[in-house]
């Protein structure tokens, strides 16, 4: 299943908008993976880390890779 997932992350004294397109097998481990990729790639701690909204993409919703 697909997942998009929406947060925010402390970038100094400002915080920047995301959004992530996530394989994962349920909510729970696309959240874990989406924490752990935006932590490694702008070393952030978790709490740096906030997450608004999961959803489960839809279908039609999904774009096949070009």
């Amino acid at each position: 299943m697909r997942f998009e997932v929406r947060g925010r992350f402390r970038n100094g004294d400002s915080w920047n908008k995301f959004t992530k397109i996530i394989e994962a097998h349920n909510e729970r481990f696309a959240l874990e993976k989406t924490l752990s990729l935006i932590g490694s790639n702008h070393k952030l701690k978790r709490n740096l880390i906030e997450i608004e909204e999961i959803r489960e993409m839809e279908t039609e919703e999904i774009k096949p890779a070009e």
